[in-house]
């Protein structure tokens, strides 16, 4: 079982590997979520702007049981092309569905809105895709300002100027010989909210930039909230797990997962975010323990996974002057 000095990661699941690509010119990147023998995939979309693709192929009433990656980006809508380069290395790789003349690898994705934070011309692509399939490794991945969190912000509910960095983050939780990871790209209109004390630790700061305002109780107070383009926040993810799953099982852990997204950020699913969470099943656990223990293991690292794509995040000041200070600078 993790702990808050191991909270683990999602490469702790047999047969996950993750990859990121973190863009030196702007901060922008993707990151990667590889199952190279298939995994048998899920996916809910709570936000009211994602952006996603493959989305469909997903749903259990659909014909294809697995998926060999998934690719999570920042850029928008533009950073859906990074898919495209994962798809690319891994067909080199010999990975894919089997199609008699060849194999056709399944990449679904989702991407966040980071265009605020810096020039938004660059942006990830196919290469980023390749690069991140290339770094991809069953090590535990870096967290914090890299792959698809390099440009997260939280806390925008009052304006960018009062906003925090996000970020990425994972962790996992194994229970009785099967474990549940998450990978998670925190990019929130909301602020992130210790899952187990309830209060914000990042997120829209006070107007003089020293405290948090507390987003929740800023809004019933009747702060008003800054107007803001919907879609430009979200937050993606990955849960895996190596238990044995059906297609619709995979879809109820991505419901699941959801629920460790509320317990640790507010607000959240709003208009202004795409929340998108998928889910992978490898099944080299050998077993299903129950879905009932499955459900709670997914909400739980989906919450820590959150949690900790703050706490390793680090301030950043864009070259426009943009200060998002980090959870440790309030500290």
């Amino acid at each position: 079982m993790s702990s808050a000095t191991d909270p683990g990661s999602i490469t702790r699941v047999a047969g996950i590997e993750v990859g990121h690509f973190t863009d030196t010119r702007r901060p922008t990147g993707c990151s990667v979520v590889i199952a190279r023998e298939g995994a048998v995939a899920g996916v809910d979309v709570r936000g009211a702007a994602p952006g996603t693709r493959e989305t469909d192929l997903l749903d259990p009433c659909n014909l294809v049981e697995k998926v060999h990656a998934v690719m999570l980006s920042g850029g928008s809508a533009w950073g859906l092309e990074a898919a495209t380069g994962a798809v690319r290395w891994l067909e080199e790789q010999g990975v894919g569905l089997d199609i008699g003349v060849g194999r056709l690898p399944l990449v679904p994705s989702a991407v966040l809105f980071d265009l605020m934070v810096g020039d938004m011309r660059i942006r990830p692509d196919a290469a980023a895709g390749h690069a991140a399939c290339a770094a991809a490794s069953r090590a535990d991945p870096a967290e914090g300002n890299v792959g698809a969190g390099t440009g997260a912000s939280v806390g925008k509910m009052f304006g960018m100027a009062r906003a925090m960095k996000g970020g990425i983050g994972s962790a996992s939780v194994t229970v009785d010989g099967v474990t549940v990871g998450a990978l998670i790209a925190c990019n929130a209109v909301g602020d992130v909210i210790d899952p187990d004390t309830a209060q914000p630790v990042a997120g829209a700061r006070t107007a003089d930039g020293l405290r948090l305002a507390d987003t929740r109780r800023a809004l019933l107070r009747g702060e008003l909230a800054q107007s803001l383009l919907a879609g430009t926040n979200t937050t993606i993810g990955v849960v895996a797990t190596d238990a044995v799953i059906t297609k619709a099982q995979a879809h109820r852990l991505a419901v699941a997962a959801h629920d460790g997204l509320a317990r640790s950020i507010n607000p959240v699913h709003t208009q202004l975010d795409g929340d998108t969470l998928f889910t992978l099943g490898t099944g080299l656990a050998g077993r299903n323990p129950g879905m009932l223990l499955l459900c709670a293991l997914a909400a739980e690292a989906t919450a820590r996974a959150t949690l900790r794509a703050v706490q390793a995040a680090r301030s950043i000041t864009t070259p426009e002057g943009l200060l998002l200070p980090c959870m440790a600078d309030l500290g």
